[in-house]
């Protein structure tokens, strides 16, 4: 079993609360990454969005859930695999921060531990041309 990074870093001319309102809102972070991805459980917290709340990604029995495990406005988002998944000790973090000229600096990490010997490779290839390639969406949907 092999441990698996993925860290972006990308800079946005937008405002950081129209950024992190992006990657928060579940409906709006799937039409960025080009994936089905609904809210199935509202947060307790005035975010529905926020910590416990859970959303599904893809479709059918095929579809993932994810959980919030933490969520600071404007600030942090941290999530985790729920379901049965190919890979365990699945951990994603979103860090929203100002830059001095006033624009926004998104550091994304994502990682796991592969199941299945040799297919977290694949999978870590696959998430992160799909995260990349949705980021670059950010300035024209935020």
């Amino acid at each position: 079993m092999a441990m698996y990074t993925i860290e972006i870093k990308e800079t946005f001319e937008v405002p950081r609360d129209r950024v992190f309102a992006l990657f928060a809102d579940h409906h709006r972070f799937g039409k960025l990454l080009g994936a089905p991805i609904k809210r199935i459980k509202d947060s307790d917290q005035a975010d529905p969005n926020g910590i416990g709340s859970v959303r599904k990604i893809g479709i059918g029995p095929l579809g993932l859930k994810e959980t919030v495990l933490n969520f600071e406005p404007d600030t942090l988002i941290e999530y985790t695999i729920t379901s049965m998944s190919p890979i365990r000790n699945h951990i994603g973090r979103i860090l929203f921060e100002d830059t001095p000229e006033g624009h926004t600096r998104i550091h994304y990490t994502i990682s796991f531990e592969d199941i299945v010997p040799f297919t977290g490779k694949v999978v870590r290839n696959a998430l992160e041309q799909g995260i990349r390639r949705g980021i670059k969406r950010v300035p024209e949907l935020a």
